[in-house]
């Protein structure tokens, strides 16, 4: 394994790491957590927390799924928090990897955080980092060694391994035997298949920490694995040699709206020419989009559950052009009923753009024609998702997200606190409150 890999990985501190990495890291935590709240009313995340306190028993490491307190192992806890997070698809994400290194490397952080009984709170916040970095190049690496295209999960195993490593202070040895095994049983679960036929198994990232977790506590007791083609191939060289320079949680795109990143776009042009025109659905006779391959092939428009509606570019939408947002509440199966909804996605047109294609994923565009009752047409022009990286959201959007994400789970209090508690994080204060705050139940939690 690379000298960069290694000596980035149980170095990194917050004395090396620039101040406004840190916050970007404060950020996407309190993202993450929002996303986790909401998460918790989902059917998939219900049955997973369920699965894993019936299956993954606490031993000697005894830890808490997010948002639910009872008790399970490390392992069991990745898996749960991760799923709970993909559950929802509104946490951040990475245009190249095309996927989410967040949703995984966070809740495995909490476990392995609980599990070995730290406290150092600037300690965990420059892991978190820690996490995005090394999650990010082993995403890019992947897509960019095999041909095939991989959820989360497979590379998100190798992101929270390193942290197991740098946790347990694993030696050089023992790190590549962690990063060995987590790779190797990373789930390689193909995007597409899910894609066209969305159900609960969705992007990997609970398996994937699950399997991370794991490997890390396996080559701490000795286990060996195979070396990572990912971290140690000659042609990935470059990615890993310019840890500590290149800041990558710098580069995730931040999402308006829970749902996959591919259908973003036309929501946002929908929602821009509704503004703009001061439009209302009724106005609307059809709606057409240009759009990009994977875009298209987010096809159901009459979605039955959550994941139908979260991976479907029609029915979102269509849903902001009747509501004037896409909300949780949106993509939750009781408001698939609306005939105003029904009527658009119906006689919705979809088409596939080879522009677009080209230049995806570096740039996810869509262009969307409102046809009017009247006649006349209205076109947005090339249009991209809110939040990218060279446009990111302001410190407003991001906590009006929040609030909308938490206020009905949490109550007002226990959101205030909690994002003080992650504003202070890294300043000697401890975990204690935190993990207080991130374990306990949501109101009204669900797990029968």
């Amino acid at each position: 394994m690379s000298v960069p890999f290694t000596e980035f990985l149980h170095s990194a501190n917050t004395e090396n790491i620039p101040d406004e990495i840190l916050d970007m890291a404060r950020k996407w935590l309190l993202d993450l957590l929002g996303v986790a709240a909401a998460g918790t009313e989902t059917n998939m995340s219900r049955i997973m927390r369920n699965y894993a306190f019936e299956h993954f028993a606490p031993g000697k490491h005894k830890v808490h799924m997010l948002f639910d307190n009872r008790l399970v192992s490390p392992a069991g806890a990745a898996l749960a928090g991760g799923t709970t997070i993909d559950a929802l698809d509104g946490h951040d994400g990475h245009k190249l990897t095309k996927g989410h290194v967040g949703c995984g490397v966070l809740p495995a952080l909490f476990a392995f955080t609980e599990a070995e009984r730290l406290t150092d709170d600037s300690s965990f916040l420059a892991s978190l980092v820690v996490g995005y970095e090394i999650g990010t190049r082993a995403g890019i690496a992947l897509h960019r060694t095999s041909a095939d295209y991989h959820t989360s999960g497979a590379w998100i195993s190798i992101a929270t391994a390193a942290l197991g490593a740098r946790i347990m202070k694993l030696s050089s040895n023992k790190t590549r035997e962690a990063i060995g095994i987590a790779e190797y049983h990373g789930p390689r679960s193909q995007m597409m298949r899910v894609i066209d036929y969305p159900t609960m198994v969705k992007d990997g990232s609970g398996w994937g920490a699950m399997s991370g977790v794991s490997a890390a506590y396996l080559a701490a007791d000795g286990f060996t694995g195979a070396p990572a083609v990912t971290v140690e191939a000659d042609d990935v060289t470059d990615l890993w040699n310019d840890l500590g320079h290149t800041w990558r949680i710098s580069e995730q795109y931040f999402k308006h709206f829970p749902i996959c990143r591919w259908a973003q776009p036309p929501v946002q042009a929908v929602l821009d020419l509704r503004q703009k025109y001061s439009l209302v659905s009724e106005d609307i006779e059809k709606i057409e989009i240009s759009t990009f391959h994977q875009s298209k092939r987010l096809a159901v428009r009459s979605p039955k559950t959550t994941e139908q509606a979260q991976y479907s570019t029609a029915y979102p939408t269509a849903v902001a052009m009747v509501r004037g947002k896409v909300s949780p509440e949106d993509v939750m199966e009781k408001s698939f009923a609306d005939p105003e909804v029904m009527r658009l996605t119906a006689n919705m047109s979809i088409v596939e753009n080879e522009e677009y294609n080209a230049a995806f994923p570096a740039h996810r565009i869509s262009n969307v024609t409102l046809i009017l009752k009247n006649g006349k047409k209205l076109v947005s022009g090339d249009t991209e998702a809110k939040g990218d990286p060279e446009v990111p959201a302001t410190l407003e959007e991001l906590n009006s997200k929040f609030y909308e994400y938490t206020n009905q789970k949490l109550g007002i209090v226990r959101i205030n606190t909690l994002k003080n508690e992650i504003k202070k994080l890294g300043n000697g204060e401890g975990l204690s409150m935190l993990f207080k705050l991130v374990f306990q139940p949501t109101k009204n939690l669900i797990t029968k």
